[in-house]
């Protein structure tokens, strides 16, 4: 990992505990998202010339303390509020650690965070989107891609969330324990597209965000640390580690994408295998069944199979069909027509397909067009794939995925 990565990994691992350390301090969520956010770019622009400083956590609340009091300062029409909460904060002299020292309590607020941001005055769409800006460190951008909706409309949505918690008058706490069911559903949803996001990133050079991954999961193992009993905290957790555990086999010494079918399985992490085999093989006889401890089973017939043509693909297609009733969304319903080929053929699978050409949020999305491609190609229909490799290639923003796309188009181009 370069200089420049590794202080991008920091930056994003502290940015949510830094937040949540303003926000015991001052209350003021976007205040002081916004001075946290002053104080990654200057320490963005900063280290990577000056070295990391001794403690990067504290230098972090220091820097933002003081935007943020800065700011209470110099807003004029907010004089009453500025004097109030500039009289709670420590001097600017007392807010610097000592040396080798952070006056600042070493605690983790990202849990208490992620259930500040999935609070039930936000709308369920501005809970996702306000946690995956604030916890997970993904631009608008990024999160306007995982569900679909233009970069504009997902600003909108963000910036209505933080007013939101402002006129609700929201405190920074863990919430009452009848409220956690509630908010940990959100929260689990919030892991996962984190999760999803860093496993496969939907546009750049890199076909992963590890950094993502691992953040995903370390706050994930925390929930489950604290809701033990919950079947679905521990199919999410066992659905992220069987995922991951195929990552270093996903791409090529050049970043190329190795499609699941071609990965070298020796590669894959059996620690997190056996791990993810055992926290779903608990949880599935004692709780109720839900989409993600059916993910995980799916993952595990994956994992546990010693070949891709050894796979167990009619005990998947089960999966699916159970997964297609808990949760039915076009994901599932794309995932399951390539279970439905592999168990039943191509044509069987390109029939259950058909089914999301009216579905305006897949009709131009390259997965859709990617999976049509080669159930088409299967199939022996060279020319129909060729076109639908070339659109899925148009459409993605991935250039890992888009080589792969163009590579299976040239393939059938040359015979």
């Amino acid at each position: 990992m370069s200089a420049h990565a590794g202080i991008e990994d920091l930056l994003r691992r502290l940015a949510p505990q830094v937040l949540g350390a303003l926000m015991r301090r001052y209350g003021r969520f976007d205040a002081c998202e916004d001075a946290v956010q002053e104080a990654l770019t200057t320490a963005a622009l900063e280290w990577p010339a000056q070295g990391v400083p001794e403690n990067p956590r504290g230098w972090l609340i220091t820097v933002a303390s003081r935007r943020l009091v800065d700011q209470l300062r110099s807003d004029d029409a907010r004089r009453r509020r500025e004097e109030g909460l500039a009289a709670l904060a420590p001097r600017d002299e007392a807010l610097a650690p000592a040396p080798g020292e952070d006056r600042v309590p070493e605690e983790d607020d990202t849990l208490t965070l992620l259930t500040l941001c999935c609070h039930p005055a936000l709308s369920a769409p501005s809970q996702i989107a306000l946690t995956l800006r604030a916890v997970g460190g993904l631009t608008t951008a990024e999160i306007a891609r995982a569900f679909m909706v233009p970069e504009a409309t997902m600003a909108q949505r963000i910036s209505r969330a933080k007013q939101r918690i402002k006129e609700a008058g929201v405190r920074f706490g863990m919430p009452s324990a009848h409220e956690h069911t509630a908010r940990m559903r959100a929260v689990l949803h919030v892991l996962y597209v984190i999760f999803d996001e860093g496993y496969t990133a939907t546009s750049g050079p890199n076909l992963q965000r590890a950094e993502l991954t691992r953040e995903a999961i370390r706050i994930t193992r925390e929930v489950r640390r604290r809701l033990p009993d919950d079947g679905e905290v521990a199919g999410l957790l066992a659905l992220m580690l069987l995922t991951d555990a195929r990552r270093p086999a996903r791409t090529r010494a050049d970043g190329a994408l190795v499609p699941l079918a071609e990965q070298d399985r020796d590669r894959w992490d059996r620690a997190s295998i056996a791990e993810g085999v055992a926290l779903i093989g608990e949880s599935l006889p004692r709780s109720a069944v839900g989409p993600y401890q059916l993910q995980a089973a799916i993952a595990a017939v994956h994992a546990e199979a010693p070949s891709a043509e050894a796979t167990d693909w009619p005990q998947i297609v089960i999966l699916y069909e159970l997964l297609e009733r808990v949760a039915p969304n076009p994901m599932v319903t794309l995932n399951h027509a390539v279970a439905v080929a592999m168990a039943r053929g191509p044509q069987a699978g390109l029939d259950l397909l058909s089914r999301l050409e009216s579905d305006d949020r897949m009709a131009r999305h390259h997965r859709l067009a990617a999976v049509r491609a080669h159930l088409l190609e299967l199939l022996g229909d060279e020319a129909g794939a060729l076109e639908s490799y070339r659109a899925a290639a148009r459409r993605t923003t991935s250039l890992p995925e888009k080589r792969y796309l163009e590579e299976r188009a040239a393939r059938l181009c040359h015979g």
